[in-house]
């Protein structure tokens, strides 16, 4: 797969208490589980992106910075994108770590030249799980240039534009999308 990838770990984590980045679940770190997925994807270059660089990051991965003033993951995907130099990044939430490799490598087939790929469950994009073409930096730019810090509406942006391709997730595929927002959503995992 010729892309680079950011871990998403910018958030504050409010529901849950503490930062979920260092949580464990089913006995390693969330940031651990997700960077190893990653790597396994091999990409050309490895982002985590956050407010501040985490104490947890290993060496061999790079940090981002959110573009500032913060606004959420749109500002660490937008700061991904203009430090890459691949043709795709893949950008993944730290609380989702029951995504796979292989869901992964192939929402990568649906991608094109300028083309990423979101998946929708519903009429509801995944953006926190998607593929997004280097190109569509000028409208992350424009974004947090504006007053709309939606990931959705920018989503259907990219969608109407062509750079992005919306794959349908099948029922069996919903429950990869599930993320760990509050404490009890670790007992239920």
């Amino acid at each position: 797969m010729k892309l680079s990838a950011v871990l998403l770990a910018g958030g504050k984590s409010r529901r849950m208490g503490r930062d979920k980045a260092a949580i464990l679940f089913r006995d390693s770190p969330l940031w651990q589980r997700q960077l190893d997925l990653l790597r396994k994807l091999e990409p050309e270059r490895l982002f985590v992106s956050a407010q501040t660089d985490p104490a947890w990051r290993p060496v061999d991965v790079e940090f981002v910075a959110d573009a500032q003033p913060s606004r959420g993951p749109l500002s660490g995907i937008a700061a991904a994108l203009s430090r890459t130099a691949s043709e795709h990044l893949l950008a993944l939430a730290t609380d989702m770590p029951f995504m796979t490799g292989d869901y992964l490598r192939e929402l990568f087939k649906q991608t094109q030249p300028g083309c990423g790929a979101v998946p929708m469950i519903d009429n509801r994009a995944e953006p926190l799980s998607a593929i997004y073409p280097r190109e569509a930096h000028a409208e992350f730019a424009s974004a947090l240039s504006g007053d709309n810090f939606s990931l959705q509406s920018l989503v259907a942006k990219l969608i109407a534009a062509g750079k992005l391709q919306a794959v349908q997730v099948s029922a069996e595929e919903q429950a990869l999308f599930r993320n760990l927002n509050e404490p009890a959503d670790l007992d239920a995992g």
